[in-house]
């Protein structure tokens, strides 16, 4: 276990793999909350075309 951390945290092919992994993680939360919000958005545009609709 400790060459594999040494080999993670001191080469350069290692930092680059450690770079593309976090880079993933930060971009699948920031797609996440994106969709969220549009979700969000959406939904409140639909709930106020609702009454709009009966009439």
């Amino acid at each position: 276990m400790d060459v594999l951390m040494r080999e993670l945290f001191s080469t350069d092919i290692g930092l680059l793999s450690l770079f593309t992994i976090a880079f993933i993680i930060v971009m699948a939360v920031f797609i996440y909350k994106f969709v969220r919000r549009h979700i969000a958005e959406d939904r409140a545009a639909a709930e106020q075309q609702k009454p709009q609709l009966r009439t």
